[in-house]
Order: C-alpha cells, then structure tokens, then sequence
C-alpha cells in the first residue's frame, strides 16, 4: 500500500512535466518555418504606375484591431492579451476602415493584420479591408502559431502578418524572411518577421520602362534587447539596395520600431516601460532618405487604456516609429501623421506623397 502511494505521488509530479514536455514537442514538430523567400498569393489590378505623376501611400500598424483606445498589452505592461468582445474588435476595424476612406491612396501599406487568430475573434480582417475598399491585395505571414500558451490567460492560436493594397498591375509578390533573434524553445511560439515585397512594373508615356516599383512591407522586431531590430534593419537595407542596383524604385514602408536619425520628438516621460531602438544614420546610403512626421507620434503606450485627458497634459508616453525608407529616384511631395486620437489602433497612420523621377 505504502508503495502504491508513493507511486501515485510520483505520477503526479511527474505527469505536468510530461504534458510540458508533449506541448513542447507538438509545437516543434508544427512550427512555421518559412524559406527564405517564397512566392505569395497576389491579385492584380489594371492601373498603371507612372513616372512623373504623383501618387500617395498610407501604412498603418492597425494592431490586429485590438489595441485601440480601450486596451492595454501585457507585453507593454499592461494586462490584456485581447478585447472582451468580437463587436469591440469589429468596432475598431470599422474605425479603420472608416480612416482609410476619408484619406484615400492609391496604396495601402498594413501591419499587425490577422486573418485568423483567436485574439481578434476569427476575423479575416486582410478580406474585410481588401473587399471594403475595392483594392486588389498580397500578404504575408509574419506570425503564424498553431497555439501561443502564455500569458494567462493565453493568446492561442495566431495567423497574423503584413498586407499591401493597391489597383496597380502587379506581377510578382514574395514574403522575404528577416532574421530570427530568438532561440528554441522561445522561437516555436514566436513572431517570424518578414518583408512583403510587391513588384509593380513602371511606365513611361504608356510604355514599359523594364523597371519595377517595389513595395516593401515591414514591421521590425518589438520586444528583444536589440540585436533583433540590428539584424533585420542590415537585412533591409541590404536586399533594398540590391533592388534599386538592379535600376528598380523602391519605397520601403511600415513599423521600424526604432526612432528616427536626429528626431528627438517626444522623449520618454515614464520610468518604466517599452522603449524603442534608434535607427543608425549609417543606414542611409547616398540619395537615400527616410521620410517620417515628427510633429505628431505615430504609436502609443499601451501600459494602460488610452487616457485622453492625460495625453493632453503630456502624461503620456509617446513615439515616432513608423514611416518610410526610399530611393534616390523616388521624390518626396509630402509627408504627415494623420492623427487618429490612437482610437482604433495603438498606432496613427502614415500619409505619404511622391513621384518616380
């Protein structure tokens, strides 16, 4: 009898380290691994993209319609993993929505949109906006995991990732993997960050240049010590430089997570709390520039609900951290944070006008 009790005891404590251990295994042997670059799905419209006319871009990190001016993040310091309610998440992607027709681009850059995960409640959300608008479409994974176990309660299932709207002739797409800074067993339910690479053929007069427009889609590293956000930034520039050698246009566009050269805008005001990395001069090749508004963030705290009263006594922490990379051929016209009050997203939108010299 003795025996048989220290047996159950044992089984027991054994038991939660086996079941750890399974969890651990299903999540190996089913985690997203991505090549290198891979081919995605696009759809193409009949618009042409010229040289010397103007054009404009919106990119917006719309926090997977999660993050809006209800919500804290547990990462961030906060509490929540998602909103209470399907109808709170449809509210903020109607609020999305709604931005992006009273501010219409001929091209949509988004990050942080789900088509899939249990903590926007199931909503394709890359559908919705893709029909809403009248726009033809690519994405792109950059967060795909059969089930997230952490916090508690735990995020679950996510597919999640970068979308790039637009009615121009398209004629290639591809999801071009940034490196990893996280290690096994971290990395199995982690982010797989990416570059959506669009490919628009440029016309002059009517006629085929030879030269693409190329769209890159990004949303860099948030939450590591830095080397993560080094790492990608190098990968970036390299394969856009490697695009505008080839003769190609190229505007490159999304969450740098990391402040801008020389911008000092909005300093932390907090003591504690997620801080974003700081973007190297030395990234700039000759020509190239990056193009940001700093007279109004562009992203949020989310340590708590978005306070509007503490916000306008400048009590709360704030950054400018999206924006855009481009070329040498391609002209700024004009470039501002629509503010958006961080209603519907953690994040403002980004509008951006330019010409393909």
């Amino acid at each position: 009898m003795k025996l048989k009790k220290i047996f159950s005891l044992l089984l027991l404590a054994i038991s939660p380290v086996v079941l750890a251990f399974l969890f651990i295994l299903f999540l190996t042997i089913v985690e997203y691994r991505p090549k290198p670059v891979e081919d995605v799905p696009f759809t193409s419209g009949k618009n042409l993209v010229l040289t010397g006319e103007e054009y404009s871009i919106l990119s917006w990190n719309i926090g997977y319609a999660g993050l809006g001016k209800d919500e804290d993040f547990f990462m961030d310091g906060g509490k929540k993993v998602r909103p209470e309610s399907k109808a709170i998440v449809e509210n903020y992607l109607s609020g999305i929505l709604n931005t992006m027709r009273e501010n219409p681009s001929e091209i949509v850059f988004v990050q942080e949109i789900d088509v899939n995960s249990k903590r926007s409640y199931k909503i394709n959300q890359y559908d919705f906006l893709m029909s809403e608008l009248k726009k033809n479409g690519a994405f792109a994974y950059n967060f795909k995991c059969a089930y997230v176990p952490f916090p508690v309660p735990a995020i679950g299932h996510v597919e999640s990732g970068l979308a790039v709207l637009s009615n121009f002739k398209t004629t290639g797409a591809q999801r071009i993997s940034l490196p990893v800074p996280f290690k096994w067993p971290v990395r199995i339910a982690n982010l797989k960050r990416a570059v959506l690479a669009v490919r628009i053929p440029v016309y002059n007069d009517g006629n085929a240049t030879g030269k693409e427009l190329v769209l890159a889609d990004f949303h860099l590293e948030a939450f590591d010590h830095g080397e993560g956000k080094a790492a990608q930034t190098a990968f970036l520039k390299n394969f856009l430089a490697s695009e505008y050698q080839k003769g190609n246009y190229v505007i490159a566009g999304g969450d740098f997570n990391q402040r801008f050269p020389g911008s000092d805008a909005f300093p932390p005001v907090w003591s504690s709390g997620w801080l974003p990395g700081r973007l190297e001069p030395s990234i700039l090749d000759d020509g190239w520039s990056f193009v940001y508004d700093d007279s109004k963030p562009t992203c949020r705290s989310n340590a708590a609900p978005y306070n509007t009263e503490a916000a306008q006594n400048h009590q709360w922490q704030y950054h400018v951290i999206d924006g855009f990379l481009i070329s040498p051929n391609v002209r700024k016209i004009s470039v501002c944070t629509i503010d958006e009050d961080f209603q519907n997203s953690d994040h403002n939108p980004v509008f951006f006008k330019f010409i393909l010299e």
